[in-house]
């Protein structure tokens, strides 16, 4: 049995344990309710335009089709790309583990399937570390987003996305994050982003035309580039929603098994110290029988 000087230094570290997991749950409480009012905030918009590119989508538009709506002809898929969301920093459970054991089965499902290919842009560092680790050929990334969303810190990884898919290099494009559900549930989500289908976007209620100006291509061209910036806005306010409610959760486990641990160890404390005391009242009655003897 350790001695008690071993049993108080182990109880002092984890007390020290606990405090700092407990000011990270707050912490991560705190910044969880202001991530939630962002994610909640962006959803009016996403789903607005969302009607918008299901109505363009339908539009009796015969001189221009643009490439995100996909070849009017389909081919087999050879080439995909992926972006992968996911966190900066750790401490959030198995958060970032879900999503990406997720992607790598998906993509251990492609190459079996065909596909000769594969491109990622990686949004968050824990993503571009395991993607650079397993080999795939990371085309873009970006990490150190903070506690909020920026867009013009997202465009450029997107865009070289957007761009290889647009020229042809890539038959489709998926989107892989966490879909935040409620506090104690958040789910690891992979769904195409690219070609926009109508299940993707949804079918209108009846079919729509319209007048353009100055001409259809540049308001579809407009349109549609904002309609899959928004797509992956989303997905990034999601994911950081989902990260802030993982990570106070995994706290306050990670503050309560510290609890349960301290009080383990003070029971071990006050047997080792029972034990020595006994052990000297033992000596103390053995010394004065010898010497009465």
């Amino acid at each position: 049995m350790p001695g008690s000087k071993e049993i108080r230094t182990k109880i002092k570290s984890v007390q020290n344990t606990r405090k700092i997991t407990k000011a990270m749950e707050m912490v991560a409480a705190s910044k969880m309710r202001k991530a939630q009012e962002r994610m909640r905030a962006a959803r009016p918009y996403s789903e607005k335009i969302r009607r918008l590119a299901a109505n363009l989508s339908q539009a009796n538009v015969t001189e221009y089709r643009h490439a995100f709506l996909g070849r009017t002809k389909q081919e087999a898929v050879k080439r995909v790309g992926l972006i992968i969301v996911t966190t900066d920093k750790g401490l959030c459970g198995g958060l970032n583990t879900n999503v990406l054991r997720q992607a790598l089965n998906s993509m251990r499902q492609w190459e079996a399937s065909g596909v000769t290919e594969i491109r990622v842009t990686c949004i968050g560092n824990k993503g571009l570390g395991f993607m650079q680790r397993m080999g795939a050929k990371v085309i873009s990334h970006v990490t150190h987003l903070g506690d909020t969303p920026h867009l013009d810190k997202l465009i450029g990884p997107m865009k070289v996305m957007i761009d290889a898919f647009q020229k042809g290099e890539l038959d489709a494009v998926y989107l892989g994050y966490t879909k935040f559900i409620n506090t104690m549930k958040q789910e690891p989500v992979l769904e195409p982003l690219l070609p926009l289908s109508g299940e993707r976007m949804g079918t209108p209620e009846r079919s729509w035309d319209y007048l353009y100006e100055p001409d259809a291509q540049t308001v579809i061209d407009e349109l549609l580039v904002r309609y899959v910036e928004a797509l992956i806005y989303q997905g990034v306010a999601e994911n950081m929603a989902s990260e802030q409610s993982a990570r106070m959760v995994a706290m306050k486990a990670a503050t309560d098994n510290a609890g349960n641990v301290i009080k383990e160890l003070q029971l071990v404390y006050n047997k080792a110290r029972q034990a020595a005391i006994t052990k000297e009242i033992s000596e103390i009655v053995g010394g004065a029988a010898a010497i009465a003897g």
